[in-house]
């Protein structure tokens, strides 16, 4: 319905949509849009819990709000999105955090950014070695790990017919986040955040930096891109709490990393590359994923796609905690039946080629209603013998069931 509200003595005009509102000033030739959404989630656990104090189900709600304010032709805008979480049982999962909170200015051929913002590198499937920009939400996406806190920068980009030039400055770093000792997926040995250490003195200060080049070549798109700071993946060390209780420690080195990422396509497949390598405490040392991805549209004659995913993963580091993908393989489903509901689901196995564990993951999505989507997500462990980097948590098998209201 149309309505009218003054915005700065002028009268805006604005149309709404349930509770999403975009709102135009026509004197200021200014925009303001709400959305969000509103999701409650529950997780049941399969396995006997490592410790009394975990629970086999779990429930929580979580919101999410983006303001966004738009003017000056849209050359101006201003992003503010905040999100929160409670959880029935772990106070750590129990969290809020500022997403986005940003002001840009877009030129003809460049932009500036500043504030909090979120920045994606990376092209394979089952993990992203080179997304190093913001720090993982360790406690909303325990496993795939693609969920990410907003990260105060600045951010420069510049538009080339050579390509597309970046460059990042991170005044402040930002901490992983831990689940408590209640929650689920966890280390048998819990985390203790207040013990957390760093290489360098100026500690959550150091200032950050990173480059990045992108371009397309007929039918690649290729990244390569350089960061220099503290490393978002903490080392997990062994220490005593104020009671005298066995802990993980963290502790963030400093690193230097670059990368490339590589993807063609080239018909109905796909072909996708991404690694690094990194110097860190003194250690040179590097990471490679890669894989191909075939789609058969109109798959069994239907209006749906089905895509077969195959990659690999390794690190010349060999087993360790940091990366678990250090010799693995994926293989996965995607289908996406492109109907009005755009339902779609993804499954796939990890195989671990050195210890044999094997992974299992499925995420399936529909939307029903007008506002609503159903998401089902399970993840399972099998045959994860004691030296596998994730035998910590092949006890916490689970399926989550979310349902959430967009406005």
């Amino acid at each position: 319905m149309g309505w009218n509200n003054p915005i700065g003595g002028k009268t805006a005009l604005g149309l709404c949509a349930g509770l999403a509102c975009i709102v135009t000033d026509p004197v200021n030739a200014g925009e303001f849009e709400l959305r969000g959404f509103v999701a409650p989630e529950l997780r049941l656990f399969t396995e006997t819990p490592s410790s009394s104090r975990q629970q086999d189900e779990t429930l929580s709600i979580a919101g999410e709000i983006t303001a966004q304010y738009l003017w000056d032709g849209n050359d101006q805008s201003f992003v503010f999105t905040p999100f929160v979480r409670l959880d029935q049982h772990d106070g750590e999962r129990s969290h809020w955090d500022i997403r986005e909170a940003r002001y840009a200015y877009y030129g003809d051929d460049w932009d500036f950014r500043v504030g909090f913002d979120k920045v994606f590198w990376g092209v394979t499937e089952a993990v992203h070695l080179v997304d190093v920009v913001n720090q993982t939400d360790l406690i909303e996406d325990p496993i795939k790990q693609e969920v990410k806190l907003g990260q105060p920068m600045m951010r420069l980009r510049a538009v080339r017919s050579f390509g597309t030039l970046e460059a990042f400055f991170f005044p402040y770093f930002r901490e992983r986040t831990f689940p408590g000792r209640e929650g689920r997926p966890a280390t048998d040995i819990p985390v203790e955040r207040d013990l957390t250490r760093y290489e360098s003195s100026a500690e959550e200060w150091h200032p950050d930096f990173a480059a990045r080049y992108a371009n397309t070549f007929g039918d690649f798109d290729l990244g390569l891109s350089y960061f220099q700071g503290t490393a978002r993946d903490p080392i997990l060390q062994p220490a005593l709490d104020g009671g005298g209780n066995l802990v993980l420690a963290p502790f963030y080195p400093q690193m230097k990393q670059a990368s490339l990422d590589l993807q063609a396509t080239i018909g109905a497949w796909l072909y996708k590359l991404e690694g690094f390598g990194r110097r860190e405490l003194g250690d040179d040392y590097a990471a490679v994923t890669g894989g191909i991805e075939y789609t058969f549209y109109g798959a069994f004659g239907s209006d749906g796609d089905l895509g077969t995913v195959v990659e690999y993963a390794y690190d010349t580091r060999g087993m360790n905690q940091r990366n678990p993908y250090q010799d693995d393989a994926f293989v996965a489903l995607r289908w996406s039946a492109n109907d009005i509901a755009t339902t779609s689901m993804l499954g796939g196995a990890v195989i671990d080629t050195e210890t044999g564990a094997l992974g299992f993951r499925f995420r399936g999505e529909r939307r029903f209603a007008t506002d609503y989507r159903l998401s089902i997500e399970a993840y399972f462990f099998a045959d994860v013998p004691r030296r596998d980097p994730v035998y910590n948590i092949a006890d916490d098998d689970y399926v989550q069931i979310r349902i959430a209201r967009f406005f």
